[in-house]
């Protein structure tokens, strides 16, 4: 008799790695970006003439304020002029994201290519603040309490109270950027300033589409205490204007 032929082992494929929403029975599989962006530039250390610069300013500001008699037009709007910059100001890229049902989250970065410095939850759904800012200067207040040791950085503090155009909404939470927020600012990387709608891991999501909006924003620092970034407006046009002040009291 012939001997049996050969059995074929089964061939197993492996398959995408693939997850499942806890808010949705879809299941897709993830296509994240390889991450690339840059760590944040180091604030220690400073030149000397930086140091004289802030001590010449802070000797400036002693001095009394002259009215002088020729005055700055004022937009009738209440909007900065389409050319201002925020003096001692840093200029850095702000992205509001979220999907719009959900929290709506805020990213700071030094540049679009590094990884933020600051992410903040706001206690605000996405749709609902992209749409009162649709329709004016919008101003966000967020306040803390001064804690005894008064050693941490104000960006730092964990957790903030939350005014939106002077009506408490509820708190925001700092947290560390987790590996979605670093696939959509590796997916931004390019992209400086604008607003759209992102790709996500799930399709007809219940918490509706992730969006964003990105620009650019002066960040100006009053004191260990006060901190302000404001929305620039690119070539002076009616779009959205923002405000985000900090404050530890």
């Amino acid at each position: 008799m012939p001997p049996p032929p050969p059995t074929r082992e089964p061939r197993i494929v492996p398959a995408a790695p693939r997850i499942v929403s806890p808010s949705s029975d879809h299941i897709s599989p993830i296509r994240s970006p390889p991450i690339s962006l840059e760590q944040p530039s180091n604030k220690k250390s400073r030149s000397k003439s930086s140091k004289i610069f802030r001590h010449f300013r802070s000797v400036f500001k002693s001095f009394p304020i002259i009215n002088p008699a020729c005055k700055i037009p004022v937009s009738l709007h209440g909007s900065r002029a389409p050319e201002a910059h925020v003096h001692g100001g840093t200029r850095m890229t702000g992205t509001l994201f979220g999907h719009r049902k959900t929290r709506i989250n805020l990213a700071i970065q030094d540049n679009p290519r590094s990884i933020p410095i600051l992410v903040l939850e706001l206690a605000v759904p996405t749709g609902k603040l992209l749409q009162d800012m649709g329709t004016g200067l919008t101003r966000i207040a967020l306040e803390c309490e001064k804690q005894p040791s008064g050693k941490t950085k104000l960006i730092h503090e964990p957790i903030w109270t939350m005014y939106c155009n002077g009506r408490k909404v509820g708190y925001a939470v700092k947290r560390e950027p987790s590996e979605d927020d670093l696939s959509i600012m590796q997916t931004l990387h390019a992209v400086s300033m604008g607003a759209g709608v992102l790709p996500t891991k799930v399709s007809d999501s219940p918490d509706g589409d992730l969006t964003y909006m990105r620009a650019q924003f002066e960040r100006v620092v009053g004191s260990k205490d006060s901190e302000t970034f404001y929305m620039m407006n690119p070539d002076g046009n009616n779009g959205p204007e923002l405000s985000i002040f900090f404050v530890r009291i």
